[in-house]
């Protein structure tokens, strides 16, 4: 945190400096707004070449292996790849054949661990300002519950969340039907509990996190859209009535009308643009970090 919001503040042109010239290669194997744009702005605001390589544009559609992908890369000088892929421990692999910095943009149903990072920051910028620019330590939440309700069984979000908030003190509450939310979710980590009833788990909550229904991995379950809309949608009534003053946030893509209501997305409540605004600050800190181009904080 300390390092996104030193590198935030940096004069642009001197931030620009940091990685002048260097190559930093986005690989992405599934599509990404988000994501995949703030990673590419936040390299080049270090003042990096980006090159994207997606799997609709490349020899990855003609059979070409992630190894034998990774290895042209850094033949062509890339210094650091940006890794989303539909398989989970994928980053792991391209680290070892490379010998080159990968960051996880999203691996399969494992981890996404700059959007847990970057919820991190909204939370603390919104809940626990006098932590944003200090140490962040296991009591920086304590007090605060975090309850996260969607498709959680697919989720990366869901899982690199909860896995870094309970650390930092906070309660996480997972929410949802048993087919996207499997009794064993409980055993991601300490600090979390599963809670069916979505308008009671609501009211001891400060954050209400929405997950997308992925409709893509639905195929198989026993999960009826109208009854999910009907007890997890998060609409302004729901959402006045048990959790007034808790904080919207969703790592988005949103679907309007299904998990959520436009008038909630949109309402004063709402973090959702902050927490893409997040996203730049939290991945330059990741890139430069990466590419040891932070001397000053080398020991933070």
């Amino acid at each position: 945190m300390q390092a996104a919001s030193f590198l935030e503040k940096e004069d642009p042109l001197q931030r620009a400096h940091r990685l002048a010239k260097r190559r930093v290669a986005l690989l992405f194997y599934e599509s990404s707004t988000r994501t995949r744009t703030s990673f590419e702005l936040a390299a080049k605001g270090l003042g990096a070449d980006t090159t994207l390589v997606s799997a609709l544009s490349s020899s990855i559609e003609k059979g070409e292996s992630l190894k034998d992908t990774g290895l042209t890369l850094r033949a062509l000088g890339a210094e650091c790849i940006i890794l989303r892929h539909p398989n989970s421990g994928a980053p792991y692999l391209l680290d070892r054949v490379t010998h080159l910095p990968v960051l996880n943009a999203g691996d399969g149903m494992h981890a996404h661990p700059s959007q847990a990072l970057l919820d991190l920051r909204t939370i603390l910028h919104r809940l626990r300002p006098e932590h944003t620019n200090a140490e962040i330590d296991e009591s920086t939440l304590a007090g605060v519950t975090v309850l996260i309700t969607g498709d959680i069984l697919h989720s990366r979000v869901a899982r690199s969340n909860a896995e870094l908030l309970p650390r930092l003190g906070a309660r996480v509450i997972l929410c949802g039907p048993k087919a996207l939310l499997p009794e064993c979710a409980s055993e991601i980590g300490p600090g979390i509990a599963i809670e069916r009833n979505f308008a009671h788990a609501m009211r001891g909550a400060q954050v209400v996190m929405m997950l997308r229904i992925q409709k893509e991995r639905l195929a198989g379950l026993e999960l009826n859209l109208n009854d999910y809309i009907a007890h997890y949608q998060l609409n302004a009534e729901r959402l006045a009535e048990n959790a007034p003053r808790a904080l919207v946030m969703h790592p988005g893509p949103m679907i309007r009308g299904m998990e959520i209501t436009s008038e909630v997305a949109d309402g004063p409540q709402s973090v959702i643009e902050e927490q893409v605004r997040h996203g730049v600050a939290v991945r330059t800190a990741l890139i430069a970090r990466a590419l040891d181009a932070m001397p000053e904080l080398v020991s933070a």
